[in-house]
């Protein structure tokens, strides 16, 4: 229980942390290169899911928020029935990722709302303003990671998008989003038994002495059923 609490910690402190920095220190669509053309740290917020979904509308974002909450409390229930059973480390670690990820999430939609100002494309946001640039549950969460990999045209002959110009990868997201990824793969996985050792069966010490002898259990049937 403990480690799994560290790592939901750890993620949650780091994610919120970034977002922090990005919140008070950039301005929205503001980029930054890291790493050539293809990472770079360019500042968005979006009012929905992971990667820029959204459910449009003020009760659309509500319903989001609070299926949220509802969402992170029965996956920690079951991430608690997994501790408890003493299930694999690596199903237990894959659903901490999935909770950290989804409650820094949670933390972006329920409070930054109140706890920041309007991040603009001219002005970087203030923490704690006297009004904050939306209300509870109402609050956008913060994407920064964008990966622009390849870029170029589809080739002419396609279907519908010959020609067209894409970006591979397009999504912007943070640390939270990427943990609930890694997450999810990572309890497919160990659910599929990946990370299980195959235990060979043991042989009783009958079958060790038989097969000393060059006799195998299969001869030694055949010679139980015709003693009989």
């Amino acid at each position: 229980m403990k480690r799994a609490a560290l790592i939901i910690f750890l993620i949650v402190l780091v994610d919120q942390i970034l977002k922090f920095w990005i919140k008070t220190n950039m301005m929205l669509q503001e980029n930054i290169p890291m790493i050539g053309d293809w990472f770079n740290i360019y500042f968005i917020e979006n009012k929905g899911m992971a990667f820029g979904l959204e459910i449009e509308g003020t009760y659309g974002k509500l319903f989001l928020s609070l299926f949220r909450i509802f969402a992170l409390g029965l996956i920690g229930w079951y991430l608690r029935s997994l501790i408890l059973t003493k299930h694999s480390k690596w199903i237990i670690t894959g659903m901490c990722l999935v909770f950290a990820g989804a409650l820094g999430n949670i933390i972006d939609s329920t409070f930054y709302g109140i706890l920041f100002s309007a991040s603009t494309t001219k002005t970087v946001a203030e923490f704690l303003p006297a009004v904050g640039y939306e209300t509870l549950f109402h609050g956008n969460v913060v994407d920064m990671f964008y990966f622009p990999i390849i870029k170029g045209y589809f080739p002419e002959w396609l279907p519908w998008v010959g020609g067209d110009f894409f970006i591979f990868f397009r999504p912007i997201f943070n640390i939270a989003d990427a943990s609930i990824s890694v997450g999810v793969v990572l309890a497919i996985i160990s659910h599929g038994g990946f990370f299980e050792k195959k235990v060979k069966p043991e042989s009783s010490d009958e079958e060790l002495r038989l097969s000393e002898n060059g006799i195998s259990s299969d001869i030694k049937g055949e010679i139980t059923n015709q003693e009989q």
